[in-house]
């Protein structure tokens, strides 16, 4: 119930009314101490009589009938043209209607945006078994500079133009999310070559060893030498459906992670202080920052490790 800040009586003023009028209180008399007008007493003692104590309760102020109301006929017209892409002023010209009747009428029927006259696809969630099984590769482009910029001053005219660009080649498996990054020049054939066994060797010391990769088109991943690569290490590889982010969503997820935790988290004073805290971040995610999906366990938890294999990882 929404009352307005001078309402004078409440549903349980209302019954309270009714009820000094059936003690033998006078309706004038009822009203004065209810501070109403003596016609408010009448029309509440009325709706008792009539409906009993539902009828003391707030109606809608909205009239029961409407001449000027838009017909049912041109609203369901205007929805059959809604869904077949029709602009809201292309709609109003066939109809007769106002662009604003049919923008709100529109709105109640749930076609305001045109993305809601076809349902989102279903999300397709999918998880191999055992860690080893697929390995997700991506690519993130961060910049370098040798002074912190805007992102941590607000100045923006304090840059480092001319300092170029840096690419971080990430790498998750997907059924334990342990995730390995490694810094590199460029997003070319031998820095994803590079990238990729660095990432192999990272994982072969926690006793997984891959089967299958994931990457995107890219030139890099497309590359002679990569494919060459992929070939003598006896890996399948796998690659998303173009314009498709989510079926690599697990890297995507993983780079966003990273820039805010990592790239993102503090003022650096350089691009190479960034890149020193990389390896400390990787190892708080990997073995210690809980993760959703996980039920809240690190990644590290559903890793192949042996005791000795964990000793010597930390130390």
């Amino acid at each position: 119930m929404n009352l307005h800040k001078h309402a004078r009586l409440t549903p349980r003023g209302r019954a309270l009314l009714v009820q000094r009028i059936q003690h033998g209180l006078r309706v004038e008399e009822a009203a004065q101490a209810a501070g109403v007008s003596v016609r408010t007493a009448y029309k509440w003692l009325k709706r008792f009589r009539e409906e009993g104590e539902t009828g003391l309760q707030d109606r809608s102020s909205r009239p029961r009938h409407c001449p000027h109301a838009t017909a049912d006929t041109l609203i369901a017209r205007a929805i059959e043209l809604r869904r077949a892409r029709k602009t809201y002023r292309q709609i109003a010209g066939e109809v007769a209607v106002a662009v604003s009747t049919i923008a709100r009428r529109l709105r109640q029927a749930g076609f305001h945006r045109l993305a809601e006259l076809e349902p989102a696809p279903p999300v397709v969630r999918y998880e191999y078994p055992i860690p080893g099984d697929l390995l997700h590769l991506d690519i993130k482009k961060l910049g370098r500079f040798w002074r912190p910029g805007h992102r941590a001053t607000g100045d923006r005219q304090q840059n480092s133009n001319g300092a170029g660009w840096e690419y971080v080649h990430v790498a998750i498996d997907d059924a334990s999310r342990i995730a390995f990054s490694s810094l590199h020049p460029d997003e070319r054939g031998p820095s994803a070559c590079q990238a990729l066994l660095r990432a192999l060797r990272y994982y072969r010391a926690l006793g997984i060893r891959f089967t299958r990769i994931m990457t995107d088109n890219g030139s890099c991943y497309g590359s002679r030498k990569f494919r060459r690569l992929v070939k003598r290490l006896g890996l399948r590889h796998l690659r998303t459906k173009p314009y498709t982010p989510r079926t690599n969503g697990k890297a995507e997820r993983f780079i966003q992670t990273s820039l805010r935790e990592w790239a993102y988290a503090r003022s650096y004073e350089s691009s190479a202080q960034r890149a020193q805290h990389l390896m400390p971040w990787l190892h708080q995610y990997n073995w210690h920052r809980p993760h959703a999906s996980l039920g809240y366990h690190p990644p590290i938890s559903r890793a192949p490790l042996s005791l000795n294999n964990v000793l010597g990882l930390h130390n």
